[in-house]
């Protein structure tokens, strides 16, 4: 099923997750996605390897196994810069085959260790490749804060109306803690034409070491309230893991309430977590959704 057809029912709730890493085993996985299967999400997607690596198989492999071993719809990552055509050709032809038919379309981070290539240089050029070499639903990602290498929001906009316009079905945001950030950009999104699903991704902070590198990385913005918790809780683990799921789910019920298309939820291959939050949740996305 291609998943850009679930929004026009109801409000999609949907996880990540991520390869092993290098030292673990691939079993390692099969255990979560089972768990993170039984709470019956509308998708899973998984990422396109784990500490620097770039193993497509890995990624055809699980998202097959969310698909036909654990009877959810899965969604594999592909980042573009590190790859040629060729090479983008034959992962699709892989997905096809695994019966794989939803492709989150990235342009892919820059590292010392993989350089990109010459044959991509943003996200909107593969999801016109994608659309000319085969049949898939096209999700992109987008950024309720503006990303990082580009200077003004409106720019960011510019860039993912481009990249809705040469195919994008649907989008995924990039983790917020601050809900009036995706309101706002929701609403500049509506004004550039740009008219697709768009869900919100939203990251249970456990532990401060886990929010200081999101970060660096990401550049979102942290909110009074945020902060005071993670002082107050930063010596207490147990206390900081339940304070992080509750802000989370605080999160969710404002954007169910606010009539968001769906939550994506970065699990980060914690399926205790996800269950906390989904069994808090659940309910929610069984109402029909407010449309904006």
């Amino acid at each position: 099923m291609k998943t850009n057809q679930l929004f026009k029912d109801k409000t999609v709730l949907s996880f990540e997750v991520f390869p092993p890493r290098k030292t673990s085993p691939l079993e390692s996985i099969y255990g979560t996605l089972r768990e993170l299967g039984n709470l019956k999400p509308d998708f899973i997607s998984v990422t396109y390897g784990a500490g620097g690596s770039l193993n497509g198989e890995t990624t055809i492999n699980i998202a097959h196994a969310v698909k036909h071993t654990y009877g959810i719809e899965s969604v594999a990552h592909l980042p573009c810069i590190h790859f040629t055509k060729d090479e983008i050709k034959s992962i699709l032809t892989e997905l096809k085959f695994a019966g794989v038919q939803n492709v989150l379309a990235l342009r892919g981070d820059i590292t010392l260790e993989w350089q990109p290539k010459k044959d991509f240089h943003y996200a909107s050029e593969l999801v016109s490749f994608i659309k000319e070499n085969g049949d898939f639903n096209i999700i992109g990602a987008c950024y309720p804060e503006g990303h990082t290498e580009v200077e003004t929001v409106k720019q960011d906009l510019i860039n993912l109306k481009e990249k809705v316009d040469a195919g994008t079905n649907q989008l995924i945001s990039q983790l917020f803690f601050d809900n009036d950030y995706f309101y706002t950009f929701r609403d500049k999104a509506a004004d550039m034409g740009i008219h697709v699903p768009i869900e919100a991704g939203i990251m249970p902070v456990i532990n401060k070491k886990q929010i200081e590198k999101m970060v660096s990385i990401c550049g979102v913005n942290l909110p009074k309230k945020f902060k005071q918790m993670m002082d107050k809780y930063e010596h207490h683990p147990e206390a900081f893991r339940d304070a992080g799921i509750a802000y989370a789910i605080d999160q969710i019920v404002d954007l169910v309430s606010q009539g968001v298309d769906g939550v994506h939820l970065y699990t980060m291959n914690n399926s205790l977590i996800a269950r906390r939050i989904n069994e808090a949740v659940a309910s929610l996305f069984t109402v029909p959704r407010t449309l904006n």
